[in-house]
Order: structure tokens, then sequence, then C-alpha cells
């Protein structure tokens, strides 16, 4: 009963931290620009959102820059404005220089190092790649997007382009809604110069562009869409992401061979394809495995108490928590794992990669164990990881390395055949492969890309500086 008593007061604490970080985030952000290690996840404050105005009141145009635009206006530095400017004017000489000034002040900015590539192509020859991230609804995942869009580019120039011919990125924010995405399918479509895209970030805006895309015959790579209803959505879309039927099978088998567990109870959003996706693929694995899933708990029903769910579970005997939370449902799964204090094993895909984990959570998040696609530690002497520190000030994680191979992918059939069918065609030959950030890119029949998970644990520690860290799991 005193257990039960407590709960309220648990929630009302989590609740007010949340607000307090939030504004700690903010100030964080204004004074030293974006974080790298992980996404800050949750919602930006209005200052941190497009130029155009961010969300929904942007207009589709508005949405689009090739270096003519600021989509970011977070910390951007007046170098960093003046050399957009240049762009808008064709003034490509001065953009360069002024572009290169605000890298000076502030190296962690994708944004200008691809307009600052874009400046140096000018109006040559160029193949044009569009990047869809997700600005209006969260600019530090896609800053994360950015990053590895930037890095790949930045690489694929310096050596002379593809067979000579340089790539050259149009940045669209599609504020990851599906309508929008939508729309700015139709657009790129549309844009013969447009050869391919990468993205894009959630899976229901995803799925919303991929039949757009696929009927209009543009190649697509989603560096992040985990949705197993992306496969064989046709021969356009791929992925760099590993779907979640590998994340189900990675939690499962850890589960029920290393924990020797067998009773889960799954938290999900009923209104995310994502997580649905992800709790559908565990419930399978885990039968499979020897085990089950004895409750579901939907995070973002009305009311949802994570009490009175975790005693429920409790009571029937779960011995496992699986996290099958979106962003939009991290601080209700912030709460599960408050309240249950860590008496039992919490399982986690990769959305609760997260620092709001490590910083909220605190204590009560260790022994927290999470699936991700790639870690830095694995290969922490790559080149990736080495030029990858050198162009931020610090260590990247999965999206940025997944869209880093995405854009390679391109690059890499670019030089094979530099069409819209050429591209699809080649990375769906079947001998189609590229050495990327994460390993060795290569594509099934369905789009998706066949590689294992990794799991991290939050375990002690002072990389994030929160006393907390994901590492390696033990």
């Amino acid at each position: 009963m005193a257990q039960k008593n407590e709960t309220p007061a648990l929630i009302l604490s989590l609740l007010v931290t949340l607000a307090l970080i939030g504004a700690g985030f903010w100030w964080f952000g204004r004074q030293m620009g974006i974080g790298i290690l992980i996404p800050t996840g949750g919602s930006e404050q209005p200052s941190d959102r497009p130029s155009s105005g961010g969300g929904t009141t942007a207009t589709l145009g508005e949405r689009f820059s090739v270096g003519d635009r600021l989509l970011v206006s977070a910390g951007a530095t007046p170098d960093k404005q003046a050399g957009i400017e240049a762009i808008a004017s064709g003034n490509y000489a001065q953009a360069i220089e002024r572009l290169q000034a605000s890298l000076q002040q502030q190296r962690n900015d994708p944004e200008a190092l691809i307009y600052l590539n874009n400046a140096r192509i000018g109006d040559d020859a160029s193949y044009s790649v569009a990047v869809a991230v997700p600005l209006g609804a969260s600019v530090n995942s896609a800053l994360e997007l950015m990053r590895g869009a930037a890095h790949a580019q930045d690489r694929i120039n310096a050596v002379g382009g593809i067979n000579g011919t340089p790539i050259k990125i149009a940045l669209v924010d599609d504020n990851n809604d599906p309508e929008t995405a939508a729309d700015v399918a139709r657009r790129l479509v549309d844009d013969s110069t447009v050869l391919a895209v990468v993205g894009h970030f959630g899976s229901d805006t995803t799925l919303a562009a991929a039949a757009v895309y696929n009927e209009g015959n543009l190649p697509m790579i989603s560096p992040t869409s985990t949705s197993v209803q992306l496969s064989g959505q046709g021969p356009y879309i791929f992925r760099t992401v590993p779907n979640d039927r590998f994340t189900a099978t990675t939690l499962s088998r850890f589960m029920v061979e290393d924990r020797q567990q067998r009773n889960a109870a799954v938290f999900f959003n009923s209104e995310s394809g994502y997580s649905l996706s992800l709790k559908n693929e565990f419930t399978t694995a885990v039968a499979s495995d020897g085990g089950q899933v004895l409750m579901e708990f939907d995070l973002a029903a009305p009311g949802f108490d994570a009490g009175s769910a975790v005693n429920q579970a409790r009571q029937q005997g779960v011995e496992v928590l699986v996290l099958a939370a979106n962003t939009a449902t991290l601080d209700p799964a912030l709460q599960v794992i408050a309240v249950n204090r860590q008496e039992l094993t919490v399982l986690g895909g990769d959305s609760l990669y997260n620092p709001k984990v490590l910083q909220v959570g605190g204590a009560n998040a260790e022994g927290l164990v999470v699936a991700v696609p790639w870690i830095i530690q694995s290969a922490p002497q790559s080149s990736f990881a080495q030029e990858s520190r050198q162009l931020w000030g610090g260590d990247v994680n999965w999206r940025t390395a997944m869209t880093y191979d995405a854009l390679e992918s391109i690059g890499q059939a670019l030089a094979q055949s530099p069409t819209r069918d050429g591209i699809a065609q080649t990375m769906r030959s079947g001998v189609f492969s590229v050495e990327g950030a994460t390993g060795t890119v290569r594509f099934l029949p369905s789009g998706d890309r066949n590689q294992a998970m990794q799991l991290v644990e939050v375990l002690p520690g002072d990389r994030s500086g929160y006393g907390y860290d994901f590492s390696p799991a033990q």
C-alpha cells in the first residue's frame, strides 16, 4: 500500500524534473549549440525551430534549401546568415568565405557545412540528392541526420566527387508529418534534377512518402525508419537501418537466453507505426524463443498510470518490462522506469537511446538494456569515427552513422549508373555493396539491410556528463 501511495508523488517529481531539464536544454543549446553524442529528444523551444517558422506554418517552398534559405535559426552566426544571403544572390566566393568563418566559430553545424560544399559547386554540374529531416518536429534529430549527410558529402566531394561530378544536397524539412512528407515527395518527384532522397525520419512519415517515390520512380533510402511495413514497399524503397524484426529478435534472445527470464509486459504507443511494429515483432520473437508477453500497456492511452501498470505487471508474474516507446511517449516511459526502481528487468527499442533517459532516469535507469543498430564504441578507431570527431568535436550516434551510409550508398550507385532508375537497379542488383560507417552495406530484395543489432546498457560513467552512460551491454 505504501508503494502505491508513493506513485503520484514520484510522477509529480518526475514531471517537475522534466520541466527543469527542458529549460536547461534550451539555455545550454542557446549558449553552446546542439549536443553531439545523442539527441536531446522531446519538444524543442520555438527559438529552435526552422527560420521559416517551423512546424506546419511553413509553406512547401520554405521547407527546401540548397543554401539559399536558413532552416535552422538556433545559434546561427552572422557569418552563416551572410553566407546564405550570398548564395541566394549567386555570390559563391563570398558565401564560401562567410560559411568557412561561421564553421570556425561553430564547427558543430552540419547545415553550414552542407551549404559550404554547395557553394563550392556553385552553378557547375552536380548530382542533386535531397535529404529530408524532421526540423519542425525535432531539431536535434534533424541535426543528427544532417551530420551524417554533411560528412558523406564532404568526403565524396573532397576526392573529386562521383567520377568528377560533386554531390549537391537539397535539405528539406518534412516536420516528421506524413501529410507534409507526401507533399514534399511529390515536389521532389517532379524535380528531375533530384536523383535520390535520403529520408525520411519516422516510420509513419516514411511510409507516406514511400508510396509517392515508388510511383514516381525516385529512389529513397531511410536511415532511421524501422517499421516492418516498409519492407517490400517497392523497387525504389531502401533503408540502411535494420528493421524491427532484428531489434525484437535481439531483445528476445537477451531476455530468454542471457537473463533466463520468460514473462514480459510490453509498453507501446498505439498511435505510432514504429511502436506497434516493434511490439508485434517482439511478441512473435519471444514466443519463438520460449517466452511470452503476459500484458500490454498503451503509453498513449488517456489516464495512463505508470505506477498502476507496473504494479499489475508484478502481480501477474512479469519479470521484464519492454519499452517499445517512440519519442512522443518517452516521458511516460520514463515514469515506468521511475516507479520500477530497478526491480524488474527493463529493455527498450532504439528510441530509448536518448540522454533524457540518462539524466531523468538516473539511478532508476541503471541496468536498462537498449537495442541499437550501431555504437561508436564498437569501432572507436575507424576512419568514420575519427573523421566525425574532427568535424563535429565529439562522438556521433547511430542515426548519424546510418545517414552517412545512406548517402555513401547513393554515391556508389551513382558511380555505376547516374540516373534514378540506374541507382535503384544498382542497389537492388544483389551484387551491390559499399563500405560505410557501420560496416558493409548491402540490400536484400525487400530493400532492407541485413545487419545485426547491438545492445547497450545504462551504467555509471562520465561520457555523457549525467553520471550514467549508454555502454556496451555486459
